[in-house]
């Protein structure tokens, strides 16, 4: 799979309103009531990731949780980053 276009990925945005590109990752902020709530999202986003045998770069803040998404191997950003994103929009 390779590295959608700036304009396919203007396009998917769209899907999943919450998230936006920094630095060339698709990235969100998750905010939760607690410590535990942020482990508990980590844990099922990581048995998310395993199954689609994609894995984010997940950096927990106390109640914050930031996901960022890109598919390394295909130099960019490709349709398993929106895939995995929406699934972990789904979560909360």
């Amino acid at each position: 799979m390779g590295a959608l276009s700036e304009n396919e990925i203007k396009s998917k945005l769209v899907s999943i309103p919450d998230w936006q590109v920094e630095s060339g990752e698709l990235v969100r902020t998750f905010l939760f009531k607690d410590f535990r709530g942020s482990l508990k999202f980590v844990n099922e986003v990581g048995e998310l990731a395993e199954q689609a045998g994609h894995h984010p770069d997940i950096d927990i803040r106390y109640n914050k949780v930031r996901l960022a998404l890109v598919t390394h191997d295909a130099g960019g950003i490709t349709g398993k980053d929106f895939d995995l994103a929406a699934k972990a929009d789904q979560l909360c």
